[in-house]
């Protein structure tokens, strides 16, 4: 016994020392204080997006506050038609002469940057893309301002980790780092953060990437509640459900915001459709597109930038029944004119808008006909927000968080979860995917389907083909012989095929400009290797 006593120092020694350097090779430490510096990066840099955002609006409104409508009701009718009109003028000169891509930035781009490390995401045309979008959303463009800060979060956080050599693991979890923290200095909201930065960026949880998220949505929160405030996005009554009886009629809310997110994702696929399909020089689209904005504003000015104002009056039931109906539909062709337009912003502030006056709609109807037992207009407009919006962005979870958050309505929580699911199920049965996962496919990028697909489509054969011809000479390619060639920029899926067309095990790979020049060579075992080995660097991320 006295003995073991005696040892037991040693085996504690053995114990711990192995999972401390498992700790300390793996960098977490180094991980855990990049966080912090990222997640108070990032929260400073919201705050500035949205004071500027504030800053433009102020010059035309009058008012820098979120009480868009209040104030485009207070100025001439003119204003409110030609501010977005000459805003998109400016956009469009800006993403003529300024950007790469003739677009803004958002979630899409950084769920891609994921998926490449980090590394597509570059400082200065982030930058600008956030600069766009605040004079895009501060001249009155119907649409959200999360989505561009999520990217402007991601795209700091990826400046951070070039000048940083670490880990392709630890690059990605650094750019969810920034993700979060944008998301909770935006919406006050560090739970939904955390959870959204798994949920729609990593699209997995592991506990090493867990700690550092955390971190850093904790320290863009504390900031934003330094500057903003300690409170909720929306104040909001307290409401509480009325009967136990009533959940068949959330269940029947879930289907109502079924149909209006696959209605407004529809809308936003079909204004692309068509925009693109339109023949305009670039300058002229967002023009064009500010002034029908205008247009639908003079009549409807809640449809003006974020919308968080109708939001909240939808949540406190202070609005008539046939406004938020029409609303619906105003914010929804307003948003896709917007987007389509090319206009800087996102689309969760307007799915939050639309799915709160669908909410709110439902509650009064379901008052008329069953007034003892119907709970409030208000309650209904958080379900139908959360719903809604969950079912667009195609993020159940972090979305319930994010209304818990935004609203204070944990008492909520069965109704929502349960309107939220059934929102989001009937969505993912007629549409597939989320409305970011479209705007990946429609770049020909699919992650839905898992990492194996993704790789398959993105590996080149520049990745495992050896470069260096048998003799260290230049080679003559046969043209006339049976067996195929490969190029640097085939895919790997197009390669194995190759492979095994023809039964070979290796195959040259020809020059770009003169296809009878070998550049090198590629084997199948060399392309299985590279492709094994990056599905288990993805399956060990994950699981850590």
């Amino acid at each position: 016994m006295f003995e073991d006593i005696k040892r037991l120092p040693q085996i504690i020694y053995n114990w711990i020392t192995p999972n401390l350097s498992a700790f300390i090779s793996s960098r977490q430490p180094q991980m855990w204080v990049l966080s912090l510096i990222i997640g108070l990066l990032v929260s400073i840099a919201a705050i500035i997006f949205r004071e500027g955002i504030g800053l433009v609006q102020l010059l035309w409104l009058g008012d820098a506050s979120e009480n868009v409508a209040s104030a485009a009701r207070k100025i001439h009718w003119l204003w409110i038609l030609f501010t977005p009109t000459i805003g998109g003028l400016l956009v469009g000169l800006a993403l003529y002469y300024f950007t790469d891509m003739r677009r803004t930035n958002g979630i899409p781009d950084v769920i891609e940057a994921r998926a490449k490390g980090g590394r597509e995401l570059k400082f200065w045309p982030g930058i600008g893309s956030a600069l766009i979008t605040m004079l895009s959303l501060g001249s009155g463009a119907s649409a959200g301002r999360e989505g561009p800060m999520v990217h402007l979060g991601a795209t700091l956080a990826a400046a951070i980790t070039r000048v940083i050599k670490l880990p392709d693991w630890s690059q990605r979890t650094l750019l969810a780092c920034g993700v979060a923290s944008a998301v909770a200095a935006s919406f006050n909201a560090p739970i939904a953060g955390v959870l959204f930065a798994h949920e729609v960026i990593l699209g997995h949880y592991a506990m090493r990437c867990f700690v550092p998220i955390v971190i850093a949505s904790a320290s863009g929160s504390v900031i934003s509640h330094l500057w903003f405030g300690n409170m909720a996005a929306f104040t909001i009554p307290s409401y509480s459900i009325t009967s136990y009886w009533e959940f068949p009629a959330f269940a029947l809310l879930g289907i109502i915001c079924a149909s209006v997110a696959i209605l407004f994702q529809f809308s936003l696929i079909s204004a692309d459709y068509i925009a693109r399909h339109v023949h305009l020089p670039l300058w002229a689209r967002p023009t064009i597109g500010g002034f029908l904005v205008g247009l639908i504003a003079i009549y409807f000015p809640e449809v003006l930038g974020v919308g968080y104002e109708a939001t909240d009056l939808a949540l406190r039931h202070n609005l008539p029944l046939a406004i938020m109906i029409i609303l619906i539909f105003a914010k929804t062709i307003a948003t896709s004119i917007t987007i389509a337009s090319r206009f800087g912003g996102g689309i969760i502030a307007p799915s939050l808008f639309v799915g709160a006056m669908a909410g709110g709609s439902f509650g009064i109807i379901a008052a008329l006909l069953v007034p003892d037992m119907a709970s409030s207009e208000g309650l209904y407009a958080i379900l139908g927000m959360g719903a809604v919006a969950a079912a667009v962005i195609g993020a159940p979870f972090s979305t319930t968080l994010m209304v818990f958050e935004l609203t204070g309505g944990f008492s909520l929580s069965v109704a929502l979860l349960l309107t939220v699911s059934i929102a989001s199920g009937l969505t993912q049965a007629i549409h597939g995917h989320s409305f970011f996962q479209w705007q990946l496919k429609a770049r020909g990028l699919v992650f839905r389907d898992g990492a194996h697909q993704y790789l398959m489509k993105t590996t080149k054969v520049a990745d495992f083909m050896d470069v260096k011809t048998e003799n260290g000479e230049i080679e003559i390619y046969n043209e006339h012989l049976d067996t195929p060639s490969l190029k640097v920029a085939d895919t790997l899926e197009y390669a194995l095929r190759a492979f095994d067309s023809g039964g070979h095990m290796r195959l040259p790979v020809v020059d770009v400009k003169d296809n009878q020049i070998i550049i090198g060579w590629a084997t199948q075992i060399a392309a299985l290797r590279h492709f094994n080995g990056a599905l288990i660097d993805a399956n060990v991320e994950e699981h850590r």
